[in-house]
Formats: C-alpha cells, structure tokens, sequence
C-alpha cells in the first residue's frame, strides 16, 4: 500500500504504449519519478519526452524483459539514480493466437520468455532492493503490480500459449502476495487482469525478434487468432487510461485483484465450478453460441 506518491519513484516495463504508457502519465502527474523501459525505442521516445515534458524525472532504457542480463542492468541503473522503487510494474506482454499444436516451438518460446520470464525477472531483480529498504526505512512501502489478464483466470479456445503464460503470471502473483505477507508488511502486490482493452497487444509481433520469427505461413487457427485478437481488442470500451486508474487505486487500496471488467467474474466462476464439481468445461461459448458455431465451421472447413 502506498499512501502518498509524490516523489516516490515508478518502474515500469511495456511503456511505450498501452497501461504502461498509462501508468507513466498518472505517475507524471502525481510527481513520480519514472524508470521506463521498452523493446520498442521510438514508442520509449515518444513516451520519455512526453513524460519530461510533464515535469518528471526520468530514467529510460531499450528493455528486452524476457532477457535476464538486460533486466538486470535496468533494477542497477534504476537503484543507482533515484534508489529502490516503491512501485514496480512488471506490465510488458505480447500475444498470439492459434491451436496449441500449431503454434512453433519459437512462439512458445516469444510468449513465454515476455509474458512470464519477463514478469519473473521483474520480481527477481527489484524485490530483493525494496525489502532492503523496507528494513533500512520503516516508512517505507513498496508495491510490485504484474500484468496478467482474464485471460489467466479463463481459458478461451484458440489461445493456449497466451493462456499458459498468463496463469503462470496470476500464479506467481498469488504466491508473491503470500511470500511478501511471510516478511514485511511494508511490500505488497498485485495482479491485473484486464478483459478486452484497446492497447497494442494484439499487434506485439511487431517486436517480436528475428531469431524468434515463425519461420512458416500463419496456419488458419492463426489468422483466425488474429482477427479474433484485432476485433475483440479494437472494440473494447474501457480505456488503458481508466485501467491505469484502478492500478493506482489499487496500490493505494492494497488490493490485490485488479479487474478492468468485473462482469467477466461470471465466467471465472462457472470455470471454478467446473472444478469444483469435477464436469468438463463449459462450453465458452454458451452465451453466443453463434460464435462457437462460426469458429467450428471455420476451422473445420
């Protein structure tokens, strides 16, 4: 929980666009200062001189997060200029879509290496600094903030390696909630799982590196992945902005879930009763069966 954030210092990863780029702007205003990173040079640009712009101090850096040696040279960079953070948000993330056994080996390991690896080397390298301030200061408080989505709660069709990566994310929040609580009070955390939001991750394969290139043609589950992906995200009516908000609400509530589309719950409760009571999942597409029925076709024609 972090009552006051004036002053305090943010770092966020995936901040070139999307709640990332939201985050820095609410951090702005509240007087943070701002340690960016992004894989994404000219978005880090735009966001860097906005943020300065603004007025903050800022501390910006090319950031692969699913690459061990970089993340670490971005916790040093970000201790040795302003200390130890007080908010950390682990928030880089890419997508992709398919069959599970369509998907390469290379899109397991591009999904994998951000969406978890890059959460896992956020917690790594910046937990150990804001519980050594925790003990050194006992005013201070620290928050760490991981971007999962509902789509670590659900398991929609046509999504496996986005659905893999992002329960990994949920799971390892839930477990770090757990393990803070066993040593400080003053450290805390929270996962965010967004619903359908307008952001940029449904085109995250415009950073996606070359020796991680799908090496054949996109295979119909694919596309139909990413048309799905480009409608569902294109259309979403809460705005990155408002999902930045309820991360600082959150932080400052000490909340741990973070949903940016509460009714989407329902659903998470029928999976919960599906396990509870030990039947096969429920159709996803029970309340538009339409849906089902034009995907089946598809992918069977």
């Amino acid at each position: 929980m972090i009552s006051d954030f004036k002053n305090k210092t943010a770092v966020l990863t995936g901040a070139g666009s999307g709640f990332g780029l939201e985050c820095a702007r609410i951090g702005a205003k509240l007087g943070m200062n701002l340690v960016l990173a992004d894989v994404q040079q000219d978005a880090l640009d735009k966001t860097v001189a906005e943020m300065q712009a603004a007025g903050a101090q800022v501390l910006a850096m090319r950031v692969d997060v699913s690459k061990a040696d970089q993340m670490q040279a971005f916790a040093e960079a970000a201790f040795q200029r302003f200390g130890a953070p007080h908010f950390v948000f682990n928030n880089a993330g890419v997508g992709a879509g398919g069959l599970v056994w369509e998907n390469s080996l290379k899109d397991w390991e591009w999904v994998t290496g951000v969406n978890v690896m890059g959460v896992v080397h956020g917690v790594h390298f910046f937990t150990p600094k804001m519980l050594a301030a925790a003990k050194a200061d006992a005013t201070y408080q620290g928050h760490i903030v991981n971007t999962a989505s509902m789509a670590g709660l659900l398991n929609a069709p046509n999504m496996g390696i986005y659905n893999v990566s992002k329960h990994a994310v949920v799971a390892l929040s839930e477990t770090l909630y757990q393990d803070l609580a066993l040593v400080t009070d003053q450290v805390s955390a929270s996962v965010l799982c967004p619903f359908f939001v307008p952001t940029g991750i449904s085109q995250s394969h415009r950073n996606r590196p070359d020796e991680l290139k799908a090496q054949d043609k996109p295979t119909q589950s694919q596309l139909i992945g990413q048309a799905m992906s480009d409608k569902a995200v294109g259309s979403g009516k809460v705005t990155a902005a408002q999902v930045a908000q309820m991360v600082f609400d959150a932080i400052a509530a000490n909340q741990f879930y973070i949903y940016s589309h509460p009714k989407a719950i329902g659903s998470v409760q029928t999976r919960m009763e599906d396990v509870m009571l030990a039947r096969n999942p429920t159709d996803p597409f029970a309340h538009k069966p339409e849906l089902g029925v034009e995907l089946k076709k598809a992918l069977r024609g």
